[in-house]
């Protein structure tokens, strides 16, 4: 994984993927129904639709370590979207993502979670990376295991947390 910096934005890039943060435009896009040639013909999915309607009420999420779109390289298409829940709490971040259906199944969930993991976890103040889970959704099970996760707690019969923490930190 490399990182490229501006200002106020950092570009995470992997194997296959490049996460950028949002910007106003596309989650205006987003909102109103826009439709831009860079995205795949199935995004946005629903979840990416909520994420872009609450940056305004959370500015932080379009921030450094905020919300990001994920970018097929080999097609430069937007096919889902991935981010931390900014800010930290006790040193702990929140992590979601979704990608379009139309490419699933191709390892790109596990894959943009562990690069902005590994991102968040050098973060001033941030020692766990963690995602709750609904445990009838055994993929996004698989994709916080692939990412490096581990599951810490079932928080009942359907719900379970699972976490990834920085080398050298007591996980919880």
């Amino acid at each position: 994984m490399t990182s490229s910096s501006s200002p106020a934005r950092v570009q995470l890039t992997t194997d296959r993927l490049i996460l950028r943060s949002w910007t106003m435009a596309e989650a205006a896009a987003v909102l109103d129904g826009t439709r831009s040639a860079h995205w795949a013909d199935d995004f946005p999915a629903e979840g990416d639709r909520v994420v872009a309607g609450l940056f305004g009420q959370f500015p932080d999420w379009l921030g450094e370590h905020g919300h990001r779109l994920i970018i097929e390289r080999c097609s430069g298409l937007v096919v889902g979207s991935i981010g931390l829940f900014w800010p930290p709490s006790e040193g702990i971040l929140e992590i979601g993502y979704g990608i379009v259906a139309s490419r699933r199944g191709r390892g790109y969930a596990p894959e943009a979670t562990r690069a902005l993991a590994e991102f968040a976890l050098t973060a001033p103040g941030v020692h766990t990376v963690f995602a709750n889970v609904e445990l009838s959704n055994p993929a996004s099970v698989r994709v916080l295991e692939k990412a490096g996760f581990h599951r810490w707690a079932t928080e009942d019969d359907n719900m379970a947390a699972f976490g990834i923490t920085k080398t050298g930190h007591h996980e919880r």
